[in-house]
């Protein structure tokens, strides 16, 4: 009871922060973790209630969570135009414009908004969005209201942060046990099931199987701040210790709870008595993992997954690799790069990245993407995979597992299954996973008259996820051509050759070293759904050939990439680190 308390505080003070900081981004991120069936009928009730072409405020929120995208943005330029809007509506819709990814039409919105109310702080989220820190926090200058000062006070001490600030922890007197390493997470199982919590565990489970101590603890907040309010302040995953930093209170700022966060791992630390501490993407993470190993004397380890300042500008527009926030993101990841005893990463494409930041090769390792468990096994043939998810056997099924999200190209996927599905009355394409743009994908489904052949599982039990590798005939990894996706390998490609099951993916060299194009699948044009169609049909007119590629690629799955070979090679670079320091 005690625990459930101190989480309902910690949920009251993010969502009141939430509801200053982005009131519009906050109804959407509580409407998009409710499930489906419960976040549609209520957007669709709104959208009843205020009619369809109605531009207020909870209408146009619906339409966003119903994926309907195109017919908000097309209201929300049409209210710019309109004489007979105020400016307080107009500030109101600006926000709904940001959180639609058109800044051009909250620019066009807030040139209305003069004289609103808080318009500072739509204003400053307006530079935010951009990039332009600097700009936002100077938007808050003199503000009166306390809800505007509180604010300025977040984005200010963000943009510290950006600058270079880091917490400060005073030198103990520490002796670490043999062996240990302690892991500092993002986030993790069971409350998130994203390719990054996979790795994170299996990593885990690896080194512990490797002979290993090991235990991990997760971003101070995580997993109530993402509305898990029963979450408990540990959980036990396959044996795997999970930590949770669940203070009464958080600090007001970010850079106070970096402070915290550090002053609460190292008294984990004390208990624990790592002799390595790693960490992961992105630099917040390092700064407290780096603060925190200094204080005790023991080398750190910085693990990068991906470059998230190229996934932020992935989602602005090419202006945002010219703005402020990308380049001092991009000063921060390098500075937390140089200053580890071991860069970690996933592929060559990243290494050469790491090298060119200023890191020595030598302090580079790379830790691809593998498998473990379930993907070890012999895999089912498709029609018996299906089966047992209770799927009809006979069909054929194209598809892919992922996180939804706009760079990974899945509206291009089902424009492909469009161009493919008048010559295969027996296809049908499933989506599997969930994330921000499964409303709109819905919604491009049902206006190309597909909704009864594509299949959205939203999440899935992670104890199945083998099997829904397995009930494809062919897994589809459509990425769109950007900075990120050049360069950062994913795990399900991965996952889906050691289910023997052939891989079209887009030509882009982070998936270049996963799929040998002709051998275990093929590749594709980047962001060309012909191109795309004409690999797809390849494979679906040759049963003989998915099955060759399906087995090359397995074979060099198990051969080069599995979370045990991993273990046995960061284990290696561990003991190297420990002699060097001692």
């Amino acid at each position: 009871m005690k625990q459930l308390l101190t989480n309902l505080r910690l949920a009251a003070g993010t969502a009141s922060q939430h509801l200053t900081d982005d009131p519009a981004l906050l109804i959407l991120q509580i409407a998009r973790r409710l499930p489906a069936r419960v976040a549609q009928p209520l957007a669709a009730v709104t959208a009843r209630r205020y009619g369809a072409n109605s531009a207020s405020v909870p209408a146009l929120l619906a339409g966003l969570v119903r994926g309907a995208e195109a017919s908000v943005v097309r209201l929300l330029e049409e209210s710019a135009q309109s004489p007979q809007l105020m400016p307080d509506r107009a500030r109101a819709m600006a926000d709904i414009a940001l959180v639609a990814n058109r800044p051009d039409v909250a620019d066009a919105l807030l040139s209305r908004a003069v004289g609103a109310s808080r318009l500072n702080s739509v204003k400053a989220r307006r530079s935010w969005y951009s990039g332009d820190v600097s700009g936002a926090v100077a938007h808050l200058e003199n503000v009166n209201s306390g809800a505007e000062r509180r604010q300025r006070a977040r984005l200010a001490a963000e943009l510290r942060i950006l600058e270079g600030w880091r917490p400060r922890i005073a030198f103990v007197d520490y002796v670490p046990r043999t062996k240990h390493v302690l892991h500092v997470l993002t986030n993790s199982l069971p409350h998130t099931t994203s390719g990054y919590a996979q790795r994170s565990h299996s990593i885990l489970s690896a080194q512990r199987d490797a002979g290993w101590d090991v235990m991990a603890v997760t971003r101070i907040g995580y997993p109530v701040q993402v509305g898990k309010l029963t979450a408990h302040a540990e959980d036990v995953v396959d044996g795997i210790t999970y930590r949770r930093l669940l203070p009464p209170r958080l600090a007001a700022t970010m850079d106070g709870r970096l402070q915290q966060q550090a002053e609460e791992l190292l008294a984990i630390a004390l208990e624990f008595r790592p002799s390595i501490l790693h960490t992961t993407t992105h630099y917040v993470n390092a700064l407290v993992v780096r603060a925190v190993a200094e204080a005790l004397g023991i080398p750190w380890v910085y693990e990068v997954r991906g470059q998230l300042a190229d996934t932020w500008a992935a989602t602005r527009g090419p202006g945002a690799l010219l703005s402020e926030r990308y380049r001092l993101f991009k000063e921060r990841e390098g500075e937390a790069m140089r200053a580890a005893d071991l860069v970690v990463t996933l592929g060559q494409a990243m290494k050469e990245n790491i090298i060119a930041s200023g890191v020595a090769e030598r302090n580079v390792l790379v830790a691809p993407n593998a498998v473990g468990g379930q993907f070890l096994k012999e895999p089912m043939t498709p029609g018996d995979a299906r089966r047992a998810l209770e799927l009809d056997p006979e069909t054929q099924l194209i598809g892919t597992v992922s996180s939804l999200v706009g760079y990974e190209g899945l509206g291009n996927l089902i424009s492909a299954f469009g161009l493919l599905a008048p010559d295969y009355p027996r296809l049908k394409l499933m989506i599997v996973g969930d994330g921000v743009v499964l409303p709109q994908l819905r919604e491009q489904a049902r206006a190309a008259g597909l909704a009864s052949r594509v299949i959205f599982t939203g999440r899935v039990p992670r104890s199945q996820a083998h099997l829904y590798h397995q009930a494809l005939d062919i897994f589809v990894v459509p990425r769109k051509d950007l900075a990120v996706t050049r360069d950062v390998t994913p795990l399900k490609p991965v996952e889906a050759m050691a289910s023997a099951r052939p891989v079209v993916a887009t030509r882009l060299p982070a998936l270049s070293e996963v799929v040998c194009d002709g051998a275990t699948g093929l590749l594709s044009v980047p962001e060309d759904t012909i191109d795309l169609a004409a690999k797809l049909g390849v494979l679906l007119e040759s049963r003989e050939l998915r099955l060759i590629y399906g087995a090359s690629g397995r074979q060099r799955v198990l051969k080069t990439r599995t979370w045990a070979a991993n273990a046995q090679v960061m284990s290696a670079a561990y003991t190297k680190l420990m002699e060097i320091v001692h």
